[in-house]
Protein backbone atom coordinates (compact mmCIF):
# COMPACT_ATOMS: atom_id res chain seq x y z
CA UNK A 1 0.00 0.00 0.00
CA UNK A 2 2.90 2.25 0.84
CA UNK A 3 4.24 1.96 -3.10
CA UNK A 4 0.93 2.62 -4.09
CA UNK A 5 0.84 6.21 -2.48
CA UNK A 6 4.84 6.41 -3.39
CA UNK A 7 6.09 10.24 -4.73
CA UNK A 8 6.23 8.56 -7.96
CA UNK A 9 3.15 6.78 -8.36
CA UNK A 10 1.42 10.04 -7.20
CA UNK A 11 3.38 12.34 -9.59
CA UNK A 12 2.27 10.09 -12.28
CA UNK A 13 -1.41 10.31 -11.26
CA UNK A 14 -1.43 14.12 -11.58
CA UNK A 15 0.35 13.94 -14.80
CA UNK A 16 -2.22 11.41 -16.33
CA UNK A 17 -5.05 13.51 -14.56
CA UNK A 18 -3.73 16.53 -16.60
CA UNK A 19 -3.42 14.74 -20.14
CA UNK A 20 -6.58 12.82 -19.39
CA UNK A 21 -8.37 16.47 -19.41
CA UNK A 22 -6.40 17.74 -22.02
CA UNK A 23 -7.44 14.46 -24.09
CA UNK A 24 -11.25 15.08 -22.92
CA UNK A 25 -11.07 18.63 -23.96
CA UNK A 26 -9.99 17.56 -27.28
CA UNK A 27 -13.03 14.90 -27.30
CA UNK A 28 -15.82 17.25 -26.15
CA UNK A 29 -14.73 20.02 -28.51
CA UNK A 30 -14.63 17.70 -31.60
CA UNK A 31 -17.82 16.54 -30.87
CA UNK A 32 -19.18 19.86 -30.55
CA UNK A 33 -17.96 20.63 -33.36
CA UNK A 34 -18.89 17.83 -35.78
CA UNK A 35 -22.29 17.86 -34.42
CA UNK A 36 -22.65 21.40 -34.34
CA UNK A 37 -21.14 22.60 -38.05
CA UNK A 38 -20.46 19.77 -39.62
CA UNK A 39 -24.26 18.22 -39.02
CA UNK A 40 -22.66 14.55 -38.09
CA UNK A 41 -25.13 12.34 -36.78
CA UNK A 42 -24.15 12.07 -32.74
CA UNK A 43 -23.10 8.41 -32.59
CA UNK A 44 -20.55 8.95 -35.82
CA UNK A 45 -19.26 12.25 -33.78
CA UNK A 46 -18.79 9.96 -30.58
CA UNK A 47 -16.35 7.98 -32.51
CA UNK A 48 -14.35 10.31 -34.88
CA UNK A 49 -14.18 12.35 -31.18
CA UNK A 50 -13.14 9.18 -29.13
CA UNK A 51 -10.13 8.83 -31.90
CA UNK A 52 -8.85 11.93 -32.06
CA UNK A 53 -8.80 12.03 -28.20
CA UNK A 54 -7.45 8.85 -27.84
CA UNK A 55 -4.74 9.59 -30.19
CA UNK A 56 -4.31 12.86 -28.08
CA UNK A 57 -4.08 11.07 -24.87
CA UNK A 58 -1.76 8.33 -26.31
CA UNK A 59 0.63 11.03 -27.50
CA UNK A 60 0.76 12.78 -24.27
CA UNK A 61 0.61 10.56 -22.12
CA UNK A 62 3.51 8.62 -23.53
CA UNK A 63 5.40 11.91 -23.85
CA UNK A 64 4.92 13.35 -20.44
CA UNK A 65 3.46 10.71 -18.00
CA UNK A 66 4.80 7.27 -19.22
CA UNK A 67 7.68 8.59 -20.44
CA UNK A 68 10.02 6.72 -18.10
CA UNK A 69 8.31 3.29 -18.96
CA UNK A 70 9.75 0.70 -20.98
CA UNK A 71 7.30 -0.76 -23.17
CA UNK A 72 8.60 -4.29 -24.07
CA UNK A 73 6.99 -4.30 -27.46
CA UNK A 74 6.64 -2.35 -30.61
CA UNK A 75 4.77 1.24 -30.83
CA UNK A 76 2.55 -0.21 -33.30
CA UNK A 77 1.56 -2.91 -30.47
CA UNK A 78 1.93 0.03 -27.75
CA UNK A 79 -0.92 2.13 -30.15
CA UNK A 80 -3.40 -0.98 -30.55
CA UNK A 81 -2.97 -1.85 -26.92
CA UNK A 82 -3.58 1.76 -25.71
CA UNK A 83 -6.65 1.70 -27.88
CA UNK A 84 -8.27 -1.65 -27.29
CA UNK A 85 -8.00 -0.08 -23.05
CA UNK A 86 -9.34 3.39 -24.63
CA UNK A 87 -12.55 1.43 -26.60
CA UNK A 88 -13.16 -0.88 -23.31
CA UNK A 89 -13.35 2.42 -21.09
CA UNK A 90 -15.78 4.12 -23.77
CA UNK A 91 -17.90 0.72 -23.48
CA UNK A 92 -17.51 1.15 -19.92
CA UNK A 93 -18.95 4.93 -20.30
CA UNK A 94 -21.93 4.41 -22.43
CA UNK A 95 -23.03 1.70 -20.43
CA UNK A 96 -22.63 3.97 -17.21
CA UNK A 97 -24.84 6.79 -19.15
CA UNK A 98 -27.44 4.34 -20.27
CA UNK A 99 -27.71 2.95 -16.60
CA UNK A 100 -27.95 6.70 -15.12
CA UNK A 101 -30.55 8.19 -17.98
CA UNK A 102 -32.33 5.15 -18.47
CA UNK A 103 -32.22 2.88 -15.02
CA UNK A 104 -31.83 5.89 -12.54
CA UNK A 105 -34.36 8.56 -14.61
CA UNK A 106 -31.30 11.32 -15.09
CA UNK A 107 -32.97 13.04 -18.38
CA UNK A 108 -32.54 16.65 -17.31
CA UNK A 109 -29.40 18.34 -19.09
CA UNK A 110 -28.11 18.68 -16.13
CA UNK A 111 -28.67 15.24 -14.34
CA UNK A 112 -26.91 13.82 -17.77
CA UNK A 113 -23.96 16.29 -17.27
CA UNK A 114 -23.57 14.83 -14.11
CA UNK A 115 -23.83 11.55 -15.42
CA UNK A 116 -21.29 11.94 -17.97
CA UNK A 117 -19.02 13.81 -15.71
CA UNK A 118 -19.50 10.57 -13.26
CA UNK A 119 -19.17 8.17 -15.75
CA UNK A 120 -15.95 9.61 -17.34
CA UNK A 121 -14.48 10.21 -13.82
CA UNK A 122 -14.87 6.21 -13.53
CA UNK A 123 -13.76 4.93 -16.99
CA UNK A 124 -10.62 7.74 -16.16
CA UNK A 125 -9.56 5.70 -12.84
CA UNK A 126 -10.10 2.31 -15.38
CA UNK A 127 -7.91 3.16 -18.06
CA UNK A 128 -4.90 4.47 -16.30
CA UNK A 129 -5.15 1.67 -13.61
CA UNK A 130 -5.17 -0.65 -17.18
CA UNK A 131 -2.40 1.34 -18.86
CA UNK A 132 0.08 1.07 -15.84
CA UNK A 133 -0.89 -2.30 -14.84
CA UNK A 134 -1.14 -3.84 -18.12
CA UNK A 135 0.29 -1.77 -21.00
CA UNK A 136 3.50 0.50 -19.47
CA UNK A 137 4.55 -2.28 -16.72
CA UNK A 138 7.47 -1.14 -14.51
CA UNK A 139 10.29 -3.38 -15.49
CA UNK A 140 11.78 -6.04 -12.59
CA UNK A 141 14.45 -4.38 -10.91
CA UNK A 142 17.41 -7.45 -11.97
CA UNK A 143 18.08 -9.58 -8.98
CA UNK A 144 21.67 -9.03 -7.25
CA UNK A 145 23.85 -11.37 -7.98
CA UNK A 146 25.95 -13.03 -5.51
CA UNK A 147 29.81 -12.72 -5.02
Amino acid sequence: MKKLFSEGNIRQFFSYFVVGGIAALTEWICFFLLVSFAAMPYLAATVIAFLASTTVNWYLGRTFTFKNARYNGNQVREIFLVFLVSAVGLGFNLALMVIFVAGLNMRTTPLKTMAKIIATGMVFIWNYLSRKTFIYKPEPKPKKQGN
